[in-house]
């Protein structure tokens, strides 16, 4: 693996921490060292692993195995951190395509959308077997794909690509509250940090969604155009960063005003197989940037450039690209951990 410097950054190297990328036609998660941007392990997943959520406690990772083109996946991979071994593989049964998950703050409690079921699953990662399941929440939506849940745990959002919508679900309640219309292609979501506000990116409408929280309707509507396919707020919650895949760019969001702020361009170009990706050839050369993590932080977005195998290292005060670390092929979801290999 390679690592191409655009320019001398001081102090990056020296940001700890794990980089867990999903390489989606490659069927891994590659675990790369921060310090040194190189893979320290390669560990299997089933086929299609789109997104990955890490335990609070950075010693473990869950890997959702979506499955390829005409075949849902129904299973997770679950990756000792501490060993970078898969230790489980959990069998969800008639729940297929597992897709968006978030673990909640306290113990090993973990949120799955099953996409093709229109359904969010509540596991406790500490049961065995059938008994992980312990709630399925009803979206009523069709592709049930994202989900985020507000800092207090007590709130699921769930974007579903295919109704264009996101159904609330109040995790205390354990129930279902309401379906709020945001605009075609809802995928993208995120929560505030003050966990007031819910971002959403309509990719079929360029458009982003400002849910309040308190009233749960749309406050706000951004035009944001370029397929947005994924946003995340940086950590003290003044600006969100957007994916645009049809144009190859991160774009960079003002919370306060709603208005773009800058358009920070990719420049590779797309790899010469795109018919046998994803979106196909739909973007042209686009290096079609998707997941997006944040360094805790607050320095660094790691953007997934899924049509040259590379994850975008982008310094987010300068709004610069620092360089391009290589992974497998058609990276995707994204997670972090600051634990060692230590077995």
């Amino acid at each position: 693996m390679s690592v191409l410097f655009l320019f001398a950054v001081h102090g990056l190297g020296e940001e700890p921490g794990y980089l867990i990328v999903l390489n989606k036609s490659a069927n891994t998660a590659m675990i790369i060292d921060l310090k040194t941007d190189q893979p320290v392990s390669t560990v299997p997943t089933g086929e299609g692993p789109h997104e990955v959520a890490v335990s609070k406690d950075g010693k473990v990772a869950v890997v959702g195995n979506y499955g390829i083109r005409g075949k849902a996946g129904s299973t997770l991979t679950v990756i000792d951190l501490l060993s970078h071994k898969v230790v489980d593989t959990i069998d969800l049964g008639d729940f297929l395509a597992p897709h968006g998950m978030v673990f909640l703050s306290k113990g090993r409690r973990l949120l799955v959308t099953a996409e093709v079921n229109q359904s969010l699953l509540l596991l406790d990662m500490q049961k065995k077997g059938a008994d992980k399941i312990l709630k399925t929440f009803p979206t009523n939506q069709q592709i049930s794909h994202m989900v985020a849940i507000t800092p207090d745990d007590k709130v699921a959002f769930v974007a579903n690509i295919g109704s264009g919508s996101v159904s609330v679900i109040d995790l205390e309640a354990k129930k279902p509250v309401t379906i709020i219309p945001t605009g075609k292609g809802a995928e993208g979501i995120d929560v505030s940090p003050d966990g007031k506000q819910v971002w959403v990116t309509n990719r079929a409408e360029d458009t982003i969604s400002v849910i309040d929280r308190a009233s749960l309707s749309v406050k706000q509507t951004i035009k944001c155009p370029s397929f947005p396919i994924r946003l995340k707020f940086t950590p003290e919650g003044r600006e969100v960063l957007v994916s645009a895949a049809r144009s190859g760019e991160l774009v960079f969001i003002d919370v306060k005003t709603y208005k773009e702020v800058h358009r920070l361009p990719f420049k590779l170009e797309a790899s010469q197989d795109s018919k046998a990706r994803l979106f196909k050839d739909e973007f042209k050369r686009s290096p079609v940037p998707i997941g997006i993590l944040i360094h805790p932080t607050g320095k660094w977005a790691y953007v997934a450039a899924a049509y040259v195998d590379n994850v975008a290292v982008v310094d987010i005060k300068k709004r610069k690209l620092v360089k391009w670390i290589a992974t497998g092929k058609e990276p995707d979801g994204l997670g972090f951990t600051y634990q060692k290999k230590i077995k």
